[in-house]
């Protein structure tokens, strides 16, 4: 008998010892490996469904339109229109975004994102691509974070792809079985994760990085870094023209980008020699950049990334279905969206969903309200270059100076409102960084107005003064039918400085030919 209790004390000594151990080192989790049966060329998203019933059923679940937070949601409102209730407008749209654009697509129509299962669906409907002609005016580049269908595209055009005119592919694809899904984040025969996006790609080489050395809790969150990112098109004297690059070798943060993109262009304008720029605002004659999204940057330094807390951990937070074991939710959307916020309580089990609701509205009206000021002192500053150009009286001889300066404060004014206004935050990834560059934003945007009044002897001072949606009303409706109509056209001051567009047919509605070919000529 004592040998037995001597065994059995020795077990429970050793277990004891396991259980010290475990509790002491932090192990890395062990992904779960599949076999699908599925081919690894496999690209269509109804296919997983039979392998994956579950987490399919939540992936359609993207499908939802109809439900907002308090500063976002998934209904697709016109973000500048704060006039009209939803679906068209809200209550928190910024309604300066078409002056700010004017000249660039994003004017036409800029609308808040739905699911991603709507991803093919509405970049074929938005008015930013041209379907009134047989070219839509942008580049193939604007596939790569809607479809499935990239690595096929690249292993089919190669590097020529990116400069392809959009509208070439219109057909090429599949709405629902194509748009983002399963293979934009899993092999599809082991459903490891994986990179799919060509610019993280190269980033990652770039920085002398191994994507399979890389920790499983960063690649989780580098999932959503293939897209949810600031961008731009690459210049054909820098590699293959319009493949997108990730602005990333000098830092995540706007100075960063900012001092990236003194290079990596072609301009030859005066004061801006080789800078990169999306395009030139026709009221102000300001080279301009277009921020994208950058929600990862923006997360990346902000407390929960910081604290390694990964995208997924709040935005495909567990669910345990019909009695099985729990999964991650396939639904990627707002937190906010669950009444219980189960994502938030997951860490935060001490607080109430009310407290936490609470904090992060807090946080993001604060944020709102200096962003609305940020845009109109941007505005401002495109109005005081613009009667600075055209103020004919006496100079002082640092005139052009001085307009090149109020030029490139303009330009980073608003490119650091922009990087806010772009990430789908409303600042609260990183509520510090989000309210410090559109304080930076305000400063740099006023210097322009300041630059501009001086380069006049101060003249044009008392017109700049009162306020702004006096002087400068916003843009509430403009697109590219109506810029084919004169009278629109003389609606607004700013119009004067585009050009009427030629009378034409519509060609495409969605994927779907409505005019032969050749009718747009």
């Amino acid at each position: 008998m004592s040998r037995i209790l001597s065994a059995i004390a020795c077990c429970a000594c050793l277990g004891a010892v396991l259980l010290i151990s475990g509790c002491s080192d932090a192990v890395e989790p062990v992904t779960p490996v599949y076999k699908t049966n599925l081919p690894k060329e496999e690209i269509r998203n109804s296919q997983f469904e039979k392998v994956f019933p579950l987490h399919y059923k939540t992936y359609l679940r993207n499908d939802e339109s109809t439900i907002m937070t308090e500063y976002g949601g998934s209904v697709p409102y016109n973000k500048h229109d704060n006039v009209n209730p939803l679906p068209e407008g809200y209550k928190h749209a910024q309604p300066y975004l078409k002056n700010l654009w004017l000249g660039y697509p994003f004017s036409f129509e800029y609308r808040a994102a739905r699911g991603h299962t709507y991803a093919v669906d509405d970049i074929m409907h938005i008015d930013r691509i041209n379907r009134y002609d047989e070219k839509g005016g942008l580049p193939s580049t604007c596939y790569n974070c809607k479809t499935t269908m990239m690595p096929k595209f690249i292993e089919e055009h190669g590097q020529d792809f990116w400069a392809k005119d959009f509208n070439q592919f219109r057909q090429a694809l599949d709405a629902k079985d194509h748009t983002i899904g399963c293979t934009n984040c899993h092999n599809a025969e082991t459903m490891e994760l994986q990179l799919y996006s060509e610019p993280l790609k190269a980033f990652l080489e770039a920085d002398g990085r191994d994507w399979n050395t890389i920790p499983r809790n960063e690649k989780r969150s580098m999932m959503c870094g293939q897209c949810h990112v600031e961008y731009y098109f690459q210049k054909k004297e820098f590699g293959p023209a319009a493949r997108p690059v990730f602005p990333w070798t000098e830092g995540l943060d706007p100075e960063n980008m900012y001092t990236y993109y003194k290079g990596h262009g072609d301009s030859t304008i005066k004061g801006f020699e080789g800078q990169f720029y999306d395009w030139i605002h026709p009221v102000s004659q300001t080279p301009m950049l277009k921020a994208q999204h950058p929600e990862y940057e923006m997360w990346s330094n902000g407390a929960h990334g910081a604290a390694g807390v990964a995208c997924a951990d709040c935005h495909m937070s567990y669910k345990r279905l019909d009695g099985k074991k729990k999964i991650s939710d396939h639904q990627w959307t707002s937190p906010l969206k669950d009444v219980n916020l189960n994502a938030c309580r997951q860490c935060h089990t001490d607080k109430t969903p009310e407290y936490l609701r609470g904090r992060v509205v807090d946080t993001q009206q604060k944020v709102f309200d200096q962003l609305l000021i940020a845009q109109e002192i941007s505005v401002r500053a495109h109005e005081a270059i613009r009667r600075a150009a055209e103020y004919a009286g006496d100079k002082p001889a640092s005139y052009e100076d001085l307009m090149i300066e109020a030029r490139e404060w303009c330009r980073k004014g608003q490119f650091f409102w922009d990087y806010v206004s772009a990430e789908n935050s409303v600042g609260f990834h990183n509520p510090t960084k989000a309210l410090d560059t559109l304080a930076k934003s305000q400063q740099y945007s006023q210097k322009s107005v300041e630059a501009a009044i001086r380069a006049t002897g101060f003249a044009i001072a008392k017109d700049l003064d009162g306020d702004i949606k006096q002087l400068v009303p916003p843009i509430l409706n403009h697109s590219r039918e109506l810029m084919m109509d004169p009278e629109h056209m003389k609606s607004h001051e700013w119009f004067k400085y585009l050009k009427v567009a030629p009378k034409a047919p519509l060609i495409w509605d969605g994927q779907t030919r409505v005019a032969p070919a050749g009718a747009a000529s």
